[in-house]
C-alpha cells in the first residue's frame, strides 16, 4: 500500500511536467516532421511533395557544408570542451581562494548573454582594432594576421575558441561535482600506490566518472548540432557559406524564403542526424566497456 501511495505521489508530481513537455517538446517535433512532406509558404494550403524537400536537401551542396562544419563543431566540442573541462576539474578542485576565484572566471561566459560573447569575439577578430591581430604585430609576427571571419579558408575555424570558451565552464562544474562524489580514501589509496598526476587521471579518476563523461559527450553533441545563435551573431553563416552550420541553414531557408515545409524537413533531418551521431557514440562507449 505504501508503495503504491509513493507511486501515485511521483506520478502527480511528475504529470504536469511531462504534460508540459509533451505539448512544447513532442508534439512540435512530430509536426514538424509532417509538414517537412509538404510544400508550404506557413500560410494557405499545403501541397504534398512526400519525400521531395528531403530529396532537395540531399542535392543541395549548402546542405553539404553546413554538415561538415557541424561535424568540425562537433569534433571541436567533444575534443576540446571535454578534456579541457576534464583536467580544469582535476586541477581546480580543491578549495582554496585562488581556486575558486579561477573557477567563478572561467564559468562566468555561461552567464553572459550570447549576443555579448558573439560581440566580445567580433572585437577580437576586427582586422584593423582587434586585439589578436594587435598582439601578433606586437611579437613581430604581422604576417600571420589575417581576416579572421571574412576568410573562407578559416571562418568556421575562428568559430571553435569562442564555442569552447563559452561552455567549457559547464562541463568544469558537472565534473567537479563527479569528481568531489569520489570517497577520499580512493585519494589515500593512489597517494599511497604512487598514482599521481596523468597516471592517476587515466587509471582512476575516469574510470570512476566515466558515466559523467558519457553524459557530457551527449550534451556535446547535442549542444553542437544546434548551434545558431553564436554563428548567426558573428558571421550569419558567412562568407559565401564558409560557416553555415546546419541550424542557420535551417533559419535561412525557412524565414528567408518562407518555405516552411522545406524548413521543417531541414529540422527533422538535423534530428535524425543528432540520434545517429549520439546512438554511434554510445555504441562506441559500450564497446569499449565490454572490452574492458
Amino acid at each position: 500500500m505504501n508503495a503504491l501511495r509513493s507511486r501515485r505521489f511521483i506520478w502527480m508530481g511528475l504529470g504536469p511536467t511531462l504534460i508540459l513537455y509533451a505539448l512544447f517538446v513532442f508534439v512540435p517535433v512530430i509536426w514538424s516532421a509532417y509538414y517537412g512532406f509538404f510544400n508550404w509558404s506557413g500560410i494557405g494550403e499545403a501541397k504534398y511533395i512526400g519525400l521531395g524537400n528531403y530529396a532537395e536537401i540531399l542535392r543541395d551542396p549548402v546542405f553539404w557544408r553546413a554538415l561538415k562544419n557541424n561535424v568540425i563543431f562537433v569534433a571541436a566540442s567533444v575534443f576540446g570542451q571535454v578534456p579541457i573541462a576534464l583536467v580544469l576539474a582535476v586541477l581546480l578542485h580543491k578549495s582554496n581562494m585562488l581556486q575558486r576565484f579561477l573557477r567563478s572566471a572561467i564559468f562566468l561566459p555561461m552567464v553572459l548573454s550570447t549576443v555579448v560573447i558573439g560581440m566580445i569575439w567580433q572585437y577580437i577578430y576586427h582586422p584593423q582594432i582587434g586585439i589578436l591581430n594587435f598582439l601578433l604585430d606586437a611579437l613581430g609576427l604581422g604576417s600571420w594576421k589575417l581576416e579572421w571571419l571574412s576568410d573562407r579558408g578559416i571562418a568556421i575555424y575562428s568559430l571553435i575558441p569562442p564555442l569552447i570558451w563559452s561552455y567549457v565552464g559547464l562541463y568544469l562544474i558537472i565534473f567537479m561535482s563527479a569528481l568531489q562524489n569520489i570517497p577520499g580514501e580512493i585519494h589515500d589509496a593512489a597517494k599511497i600506490d604512487g598514482a599521481s598526476g596523468g597516471r592517476k587521471l587515466v587509471s582512476i579518476l575516469l574510470p570512476m566518472i566515466k558515466n559523467t563523461v558519457q553524459v557530457a559527450v551527449i550534451l556535446c553533441i547535442s549542444g553542437s548540432l544546434k548551434s545558431f545563435d553564436l554563428v548567426y551573431i558573428m558571421t550569419k553563416g558567412g562568407p559565401a557559406h564558409a560557416s553555415e552550420l546546419l541550424a542557420t541553414y535551417m533559419y535561412n531557408s525557412t524565414f528567408t524564403t518562407y518555405r516552411y515545409g522545406f524548413g521543417s524537413a531541414i529540422s527533422t533531418t538535423i534530428m535524425l542526424i543528432s540520434l545517429l551521431l549520439i546512438g554511434t557514440s554510445q555504441w562506441l562507449t559500450s564497446r569499449k566497456k565490454d572490452a574492458s
